[in-house]
């Protein structure tokens, strides 16, 4: 997992990411295919976004303390899709 992007965080558990693009095109053609993978793995994270910006927060499942495996791969699959997006 990027050290740089991502930072894990407890109480509550979460992973905390930020995106920045050179314009807001970059930035909506990321989203999409970041709402696309959302419904593909069925994890939805809270994310709020400016003109140049994303910022995502995965959170633990509610009543849970730790993050799963399948939410860091996750943001693992974020990470890439930007790679994909600015080649």
């Amino acid at each position: 997992m990027s050290q740089q992007r991502w930072r894990e965080r407890n109480n509550p558990a979460r992973l905390e990411g930020r995106y920045e693009f050179e314009n807001y095109e970059a930035l909506r053609a990321f989203l999409d295919d970041a709402a696309d993978l959302s419904e593909k793995a069925g994890l939805f994270p809270d994310i709020g976004f400016g003109r140049t910006y994303a910022n995502f927060t995965i959170h633990a499942d509610a009543g849970e303390s730790k993050l799963t495996d399948a939410q860091r791969e996750f943001a693992l699959l974020l990470d890439a899709l930007e790679t994909a997006d600015q080649a």
